[in-house]
């Protein structure tokens, strides 16, 4: 018989998620705790949010907190890493036809050197 410990993290007497360590369990406690700040500071803003938006947006605030925080102190977007291999492009493809829009020609990528 295996024994297993988890940790469940509880939002108004909902089971939200489960983790196998407590480190993890209570970073994503803290992660819904922020959520629920933005979401009560998103409704104060001059922006009308549908139903739902605000909160959709206030946790994925809440998920990307350290991205959020270097704009904030950099006033500059960081190197955003793709999570998708497909995503990845490399300078030696070519742009398809049928990924260009119909009234502009498909440009050949052009490899960039460093100057001596």
């Amino acid at each position: 018989m295996a024994v297993e410990i988890k940790y469940v993290v509880v939002r108004e007497g909902q089971e939200k998620m489960s983790f196998a360590s407590k480190k993890d369990a209570d970073a994503y406690d803290k992660m819904l705790d922020l959520a629920e700040v933005l979401g009560e500071w998103l409704t104060h803003s001059p922006v009308a949010l549908e139903e739902g938006q605000g909160d959709v947006l206030a946790m994925w605030m809440a998920e990307n907190k350290d991205v959020l925080s270097t704009v904030l102190r950099s006033g500059k977007l960081p190197e955003l890493e793709t999570t998708n291999a497909d995503d990845e492009t490399s300078g030696d493809e070519v742009i398809s036809e049928e990924a260009a829009p119909d009234d502009k020609v498909a440009e050949h990528p052009r490899k960039r050197t460093k100057a001596a």
